[in-house]
C-alpha cells in the first residue's frame, strides 16, 4: 500500500503503542521548547535520563544552545531551529516537524516538574535493571580468577546505587513489590560437584575435629539431599561428642530416615571410607558454589521487579534489598570460611537488608589443592 500525499512519513516507522515514559519525555521537551527558561529548574536532569536516543539528543542540544533572554515568536523559532541543528548530528532522523510534534505533545508547560519525575523514575528502573544484569554476568563469569570477589563487588555496586535512590525518591504506602518471583532454578549436578560433596563427608568422618571449625557450612550448601542429610548427621554426632566413624554415621543416618530414600547401607559405608584432601577445602568449594548461585538468583529476582511497570522506585529499592539479603547471609559465612576480615556496615545497612560490606574484600587465603583424584569405583555415584 502506497502512502497518501497527506500521510506523515514519520508515522510509517512509529510503533502503534508507546509506554507512558515516551509521552512524558515528549511533554517535557515540548515545555522547554515553549519556555526555555524551564531548563533552570531541571539542573539534575541530563540526556542520560531519557530512554529515547532522539529525545536525549534534543535535550543535550537544549543544554548547549544559548537560550534567548526574552521570548518572542521570532526568537522562539530561531532557538528551535538552533536546537534542531545541534541535535541532528546525533539524531539524523530528527525533522522540523517532529520538533513541532514535541510542542503539541505538551499539555501544560507549568507541569514540567511532574514530567521530570516520570523520567527520573523510569531512569532509576533502567539503572537498577542494568546493575542486576551486571550482577548476573559476574555470578556466571568463569574467566575471572576470583569469582566470589567479582560477584560480591557487583553486588556492592548495586547496593550503593540502591542507597542513592532511596535518598532521592520518597517512600511509598506499599513498600514491597507484588511481582511474582521466578522459580528458583535447581543447579545442575555435575560429577565434580557430587565428588566434592562425597569427599567432604569422607574427610569430615575421618577427622571429625575439623567439623567443629566449620560452622560456616550448612546443609543448604549441598546439592544432593542425601549428602545434606549426612552432613547434618556428622555435625550432630560431633556436637554431642559421640564417636564418629562410618558405622556410627550409618546408624545416625538410619535414625534420621536417610536410608529410606533408597541408598544402601553398604553404599554409605563406601562413601564415608575414602577421604581425599581436607574437609575445609571441599567445604569452601561448596560454599563458593552456593554464593554464586545466590548472587545469580538475586539478580534474576531484581530483574523481575524492574520488568514490572507497576512497581514504584521505592518498591524496586525495597524488593532489591530484600533479594540481596540472602546473598549477604551467605557472604558472611564465606568471610568466616576464608578468614576474611569483616568490613563495617553503614547505617543504612544496619537497618535494611543489604548485599554486605561496601569496602574492598581482603585477599582470601589460598586453599590447599587436593591430591590427585582416586578411582571412584565402588563409591556412591
Amino acid at each position: 500500500m502506497h502512502p497518501t500525499p497527506d500521510t506523515d512519513a514519520e508515522d510509517l516507522y512509529e510503533p502503534t503503542e508507546r509506554p507512558p515514559l515516551h509521552y512524558a519525555e515528549q511533554a517535557l521537551l515540548g515545555a522547554v521548547l515553549l519556555q526555555p527558561a524551564l531548563l533552570q529548574v531541571m539542573e539534575d536532569l541530563g540526556p542520560w535520563s531519557f530512554d529515547s536516543p532522539v529525545h536525549a539528543a534534543v535535550f543535550a542540544a537544549m543544554r548547549e544552545v544559548p537560550t534567548p533572554e526574552e521570548m518572542t515568536s521570532s526568537t522562539g523559532l530561531a532557538w528551535l531551529t538552533a536546537v534542531l541543528a545541534k541535535a541532528q548530528p546525533q539524531a539524523p532522523g530528527l525533522t522540523p516537524s517532529y520538533m513541532h510534534t514535541l510542542i503539541s505533545a505538551c499539555p501544560q508547560p507549568q507541569h514540567v516538574a511532574a514530567y521530570a519525575v516520570v523520567i527520573h523514575a523510569e531512569h532509576a528502573r533502567r539503572t537498577i535493571g542494568l546493575h542486576a544484569e551486571q550482577l548476573a554476568q559476574a555470578a556466571t563469569d568463569t574467566t575471572v580468577p576470583d569469582r566470589p570477589r567479582h560477584a560480591l563487588s557487583a553486588a556492592d555496586t548495586l547496593a550503593r546505587h540502591l542507597d542513592h535512590l532511596a535518598e532521592r525518591f520518597p517512600s511509598h504506602a506499599r513498600p514491597l513489590p507484588r511481582t511474582p518471583l521466578p522459580p528458583t532454578p535447581r543447579p545442575a549436578e555435575r560429577d565434580e560437584d557430587r565428588e566434592a560433596e562425597q569427599w567432604l563427608l569422607a574427610c569430615a568422618v575421618s577427622r571429625p575435629e575439623q567439623v567443629r571449625e566449620m560452622r560456616w557450612l550448612t546443609a543448604d550448601d549441598f546439592l544432593d539431599p542425601v549428602h545434606a542429610g549426612l552432613w547434618q548427621a556428622v555435625t550432630a554426632l560431633t556436637h554431642r561428642g559421640d564417636p564418629v566413624d562410618p558405622v556410627t554415621m550409618l546408624w545416625e543416618a538410619q535414625q534420621r530416615g536417610l536410608l529410606a530414600t533408597g541408598i544402601a547401607p553398604a553404599a554409605v559405608i563406601a562413601l564415608l571410607s575414602e577421604p581425599v584432601g581436607s574437609a575445609d577445602y571441599w567445604g569452601e568449594r561448596l560454599l563458593e558454589r552456593n554464593l554464586l548461585a545466590r548472587a545469580l538468583l538475586a539478580a534474576r529476582q531484581i530483574t523481575a521487579y524492574t520488568a514490572d511497570p507497576a512497581n514504584t522506585v521505592h518498591q524496586l529499592v525495597t524488593g532489591s534489598r530484600r533479594a540481596l539479603a540472602d546473598l549477604h547471609t551467605v557472604r558472611s559465612r564465606w568471610q568466616n570460611a576464608t578468614r576474611q576480615l569483616p568490613v563495617s556496615l553503614s547505617s543504612a545497612e544496619s537497618t535494611s537488608p543489604r548485599a554486605g560490606p561496601r569496602g574492598p574484600l581482603t585477599t582470601q587465603r589460598a586453599p590447599v589443592p587436593p591430591p590427585a583424584r582416586q578411582p571412584t569405583a565402588g563409591r556412591v555415584p
